[in-house]
């Protein structure tokens, strides 16, 4: 009793003490299923020990500060600090390498130092303010495992992948879905004269992008009514259960809603909004989306700023979790082949967390903890961002049925019209279902396949002659730190 009495004296002795000695390090620790695990990607400054720096992500994402408070003795200290358990050298970096030493610190939570159902509250704990402290060069959060019991204080997406398929009565394919372009200038009669002429020609929806709001040029009002208009036209002539994401985004809870609750009147069977609208916003609009019947949505406008770099800020991994718990039924998750950030197994993992019931721990597609959905709803993701007819099978292959396929520039600048951009698409999809249905090998057969059906198709053939060459081959800045054969962390 003596020792333990002379310990915690020490430990709350005024003044400051390292992290590792107030509790944040602690190599024994066996976390529980109830606990909320993180995966940081740590570069400590010269000098600093890599276990130091771990448990001071852990403290300072928890209960620690710079100095001993002896106000912790108030609080029952050992429960709510956080674990800082293992350190792992981040491979392929430090001596030798270009990049400098980085490391993995794994960090448990209790569960009870989180607001049930709230993002906003998880983010700030976890993000808060250990990615400005100064020991630490640069802080990446890599992954992270949320407990079933956690995850079920969550609504999750309004809808999901089944039941959207349900209400658009379409099952075994891609869904096709456009941007308008240009994404800024265009009239409210002239951008519902683009919506109209993608759905006519095929494709199951077209899209708002993320940065038209109501600008003095087209305000929100008339492009709903005129997106609409063209909705109902292109499901009277073809049969078909069509769409358009009215982006609802604007300056306040309460021009959303008023913007949403119009879309709803029109018809519309969904809506769209931006993720720059922040987490509390996120979820007021997928609440209101549930008990309306509407789907959501989500561009990922902004997360570039923060997902790219592979040193510092936070895994796209990481924002998909958030956004399923959220509750989302859409997101932009990559494209792979298109014009925008990611790489091929990186991009699958996204897909993974989107769309599986559990996922398991792979390394090479950067999924560093077992998670269990626990039942949630699935989110569709969305491949959008310079893609074309030509790389149809390269999309199937990667990314299966459950997903939507977005050709903006690839619908709207075909040489024959939009009409005729669009009928490529549905032709080149439909081709290509169906061989893979017949068991051919579409990644390597791909372009044979769509060179036969474009001898049919003359908008396909002219989709495949105009952007035959068009590539976007740079090497990603977040790649996977393990190959293909992984262990469990």
């Amino acid at each position: 009793m003596q020792v333990r009495t002379e310990s915690t004296r020490d430990r709350y002795a005024a003044g400051v003490m390292k992290y590792r000695e107030m509790g944040y390090w602690q190599p024994d620790y066996e976390p529980l299923d109830t606990d909320v695990l993180a995966l940081f990607r740590i570069t400590p400054q010269p000098g600093v020990d890599p276990e130091e720096a771990a448990a001071a992500v852990a403290g300072e994402s928890s209960t620690a500060t710079w100095t001993v408070v002896w106000t912790d003795r108030l609080t029952a200290c050992d429960t709510y600090r956080a674990k800082a358990w293992r350190v792992d050298p981040v491979p392929n970096t430090g001596p030798g390498c270009v990049v400098e030493q980085q490391y993995f610190a794994y960090v448990a939570y209790d569960l009870s130092l989180f607001e049930e159902g709230s993002i906003a509250n998880l983010t700030a704990s976890i993000i808060g303010n250990v990615f400005s402290f100064k020991p630490l060069k640069a802080v990446r959060l890599e992954d992270m495992r949320l407990p079933v019991a956690y995850v079920k204080t969550f609504r999750g997406p309004p809808t999901g992948i089944v039941v959207e398929r349900e209400r658009l009565d379409k099952y075994g394919r891609p869904l096709l879905g456009a941007t308008v372009k240009p994404k800024l200038g265009l009239s409210g009669r002239s951008y519902g004269r683009v919506v109209y002429e993608g759905l006519k020609g095929g494709l199951d929806f077209l899209k708002d992008d993320e940065n038209i709001n109501s600008q003095p040029f087209m305000h929100w009002r008339d492009r709903f009514l005129f997106a609409m208009e063209a909705v109902a036209r292109a499901q009277a002539e073809t049969g078909e259960i069509k769409g358009h994401y009215l982006n609802v985004t604007a300056g306040t809870m309460e021009e959303m809603y008023r913007r949403a609750e119009f879309a709803r009147d029109l018809g519309s069977c969904i809506v769209m909004v931006d993720l720059i609208v922040g987490w509390t916003a996120t979820q007021s609009i997928s609440h209101w989306a549930r008990e309306n019947d509407m789907i959501l949505h989500m561009h990922r406008a902004g997360h570039g700023t923060y997902t790219r770099q592979k040193s510092h800020g936070v895994s796209f991994r990481v924002i998909a979790k958030w956004l399923r718990l959220a509750g989302v039924d859409h997101t932009h998750a990559g494209t792979a082949v298109g014009k925008l950030e990611g790489d091929p197994m990186t991009v699958q993992g996204y897909y993974n967390v989107l769309r599986e019931s559990h996922n398991a721990v792979d390394l090479s597609r950067g999924l560093y903890f077992e998670q269990d959905w626990a039942g949630l709803r699935k989110v569709m993701p969305v491949a959008s961002g310079g893609i074309h007819a030509g790389q149809m099978h390269q999309l199937l292959d990667l990314f299966g049925d459950d997903v939507v396929l977005q050709f903006g520039g690839g619908t709207i600048g075909h040489p024959a019209g939009i009409q005729a951009g669009a009928q490529a698409n549905r032709v080149a999809l439909e081709a290509m279902v169906k061989a893979r249905n017949e068991g051919r090998d579409i990644r390597n057969e791909g372009e044979d396949i769509l060179a036969a059906a474009a001898r049919w198709c003359t908008p396909l053939a002219q989709a495949l002659q105009t952007w035959k060459d068009v590539t976007f081959d740079y090497v990603s800045t977040d790649t996977p730190d393990y190959a293909l054969t992984a262990t469990a962390a």
